[in-house]
């Protein structure tokens, strides 16, 4: 297929593109349509355009224009990913019925190697490779030593680790050969049984540290996707279980996927994440699931199993097999498939979009979209496990249904109350976070975000959902009750909001490691976390309030404690002007006032200084006299 053959009208002028935010501003140019990109400018400085890529559209609705009941031309409204409504006004009507076509038909393009991000060249030059910078080898290596931004090692200098190889090489995320920045004396990670409970030493700008040893091992036993088609091809098990043992649990979970190591606290607590258990007549049990908890638990008495998909929903553990795991409950929400997550977040939206109603009216309408009740549930389940970790020292297993959503969710938001390197934006980061629990635990993001809120509910299909962007709003919650915590602001989430819909990078592009390794997303597509890295980028992500916080964030799940997120679901619907505004304001006095700190160093010292003088004057002038 050729996109020439979708597009029926290239170039059009005399295009009126309407302004939801402002009634008088509309805009009058040319619009083109290429294979990626809807385009319309009026050709003049400092007017407005339009570039929009069709991936961003979820809805086109047409409105003809009639005269005689003859068609004579009419308005396309196009409902975006991003939230935008965009109306475009066409006098003819070829040109309209031709381009409501092309766009409809440019925005269902299924093939995900028609996406642009395999067509997407960077005008800048790559300083980091992200599709290196979070390979499961060396996120695991400091997932178990606890290495991180807030373990003794800054950030940059945990992005530039190296795992040294005892032969030859070395496999390096930033760390160039002659680095002094290495792991040695660990053995290949690719080899299958690599095992983590060597003293490894971690060298760090001349500093040698030794890093503690752990059961834990890498397996490659996954390598064809054949054990759980969801998860990577390497992965991290206890040391004393067998791969035979893997795959046994394996086949007793939903869709393969056996309890996976996804958090380890400073206190030795292990979070585990898995699907519920299969409902298979005549199973009931799995002796090498059953070992691999076991052996989870250690010296604890007991770990706890919680299920965030429903009471009587699940297929949970039998007390007979597990008895010292207690199972504890804690749904997100009401939600029978992922799309009631997505139906949810439609109804707000639409609440959101409506500015026409009274107030009580709309805050009647936001209750019942349900959203804050599975924001708010999101938060109360991660605070429960974050207990269990901290609190209690107890190991916790995390499951619900096939372990693809709500159980992401929990995983995920534990470690940023739990772990400060989480809130920062590199090493050991929110990055690394999304696209550890994420990306690589199989997060399928090309089919949970084809279809997004404005879509009609019965033409999305049952995979359609809104899990990734309920994550991001309950991190936004996490923000609001803890803004000096958090290294980046809210303008990152945003951002991680609208290229897991739309980008012309390929880190949130298929559904899983296997489909991305299939297309060779690494070598054909550039990755997101490459451009956010860049300098002159991540500066302007950066929280002007942020102080290092060591400790744990337990934030207040009250219901009054939480806010809609504005920023982003009323950004096209109220004026953002003020708070960018605000947030310039509060750059500026957070940078003046670095500079009086420093100044006042300055003026302390040249104060010691003249102290020093004088004393030494007075103490010349008492021997004289």
């Amino acid at each position: 297929m050729e996109f020439a053959d979708l597009i029926k009208t290239p170039k059009l002028d005399g295009v009126f593109l309407h302004d939801p935010l402002q009634a008088n501003a509309t805009v009058e140019g040319t619009l083109c349509i290429t294979g990626h990109h809807l385009l319309l400018s009026a050709r003049q400085e400092n007017s407005q355009e339009l570039w929009l890529l069709h991936k961003n559209i979820d809805s086109v609705e047409k409105k003809p224009s009639m005269g005689q009941n003859i068609v004579l031309g009419g308005t396309i409204t196009l409902k975006c990913k991003d939230l935008r409504i965009i109306s475009l006004e066409i006098k003819y009507a070829k040109e309209f019925f031709n381009v409501a076509a092309s766009l409809e038909a440019l925005s269902a393009i299924q093939n995900p190697e028609l996406d642009y991000p395999f067509f997407y060249r960077p005008m800048y030059s790559i300083l980091e490779d992200g599709y290196t910078m979070f390979r499961p080898e060396l996120e695991f290596a400091k997932l178990i030593n606890g290495v991180g931004a807030m373990g003794g090692i800054s950030s940059p200098n945990v992005a530039n680790i190296a795992i040294c190889l005892p032969s030859t090489s070395c496999v390096s995320v930033g760390a160039t050969a002659g680095s002094s920045n290495s792991i040695v004396g660990i053995p290949h990670p690719l080899q299958n049984g690599f095992a983590l409970d060597a003293a490894a030493a971690l060298t760090v700008g001349g500093t040698t540290m030794i890093l503690p040893s752990c059961e834990w091992r890498l397996t490659n036993i996954n390598k064809d996707f054949s054990v759980c088609p969801t998860y990577g091809a390497t992965l991290i098990v206890p040391k004393a279980i067998t791969d035979e043992q893997v795959a046994l649990s394996a086949t007793f979970r939903d869709g393969g996927r056996f309890p996976m190591l996804s958090y380890r606290h400073v206190n030795g607590a292990t979070l585990m994440r898995s699907s519920q258990p299969l409902s298979i007549q005549g199973i009931k049990r799995c002796r090498a699931d059953e070992a691999i908890l076991n052996l989870v638990l250690g010296r604890s008495k007991k770990g706890f199993i919680v299920d965030t998909w429903g009471k009587g929903k699940s297929n949970t553990e039998t007390d007979l097999h597990y008895s010292q795991w207690k199972k504890v409950n804690r749904s997100i929400g009401n939600v029978s498939s992922p799309a009631s997550i997505l139906d949810s977040y439609a109804k707000l939206i639409e609440a959101c979009n409506d500015i026409g109603c009274s107030t009580d009216k709309w805050l009647s309408r936001l209750e019942n979209s349900g959203w804050m009740s599975l924001v708010l549930n999101s938060l109360n389940a991660s605070c429960v496990v974050a207990q269990c970790l901290d609190q209690e020292g107890s190991p916790v297993l995390v499951h619900g249904a096939k372990g693809l959503d709500s159980t992401l969710i929990v995983t995920s938001l534990v470690q940023i109350i739990l772990n400060p390197d989480c809130r920062t934006v590199r090493g050991f980061s929110l990055q690394a976070l999304i696209e550890r629990e994420w990306i690589q635990a199989g997060h399928p993001f090309a089919s949970r975000h084809r279809y997004a809120c404005y879509t009609p509910h019965q033409t999305r299909n049952k995979n359609s959902g809104a899990t990734f962007v309920l994550f991001l709003d309950c991190i936004y919650q996490l923000f609001t009750q803890f803004p000096c915590s958090f290294e980046f602001s809210t303008q990152l989430l945003i951002l991680l909001f609208e290229h897991s819909y739309f980008s012309q990078y390929g880190t949130f592009l298929c559904d899983s490691e296997k489909e991305r390794h299939d297309l060779k997303i690494h070598t054909r597509t550039t990755s997101l976390w490459s451009y956010l890295n860049r300098p002159d980028v991540l500066q302007t992500l950066l929280n002007p309030l942020y102080e290092p916080n060591a400790n744990v964030i337990w934030p207040s799940v009250a219901p009054i404690s939480l806010e809609l997120w504005g920023e982003l679901y009323l950004r096209w619907v109220v004026d953002q002007r003020s708070l960018i505004s605000n947030m310039a304001q509060i750059q500026e006095l957070v940078t003046r006032e670095k500079e009086l700190r420093t100044q006042v160093l300055r003026l302390r010292k040249q104060a010691l200084e003249l102290s020093q003088e004088v004393s030494t004057l007075m103490n010349h002038h008492a021997e004289s006299a």
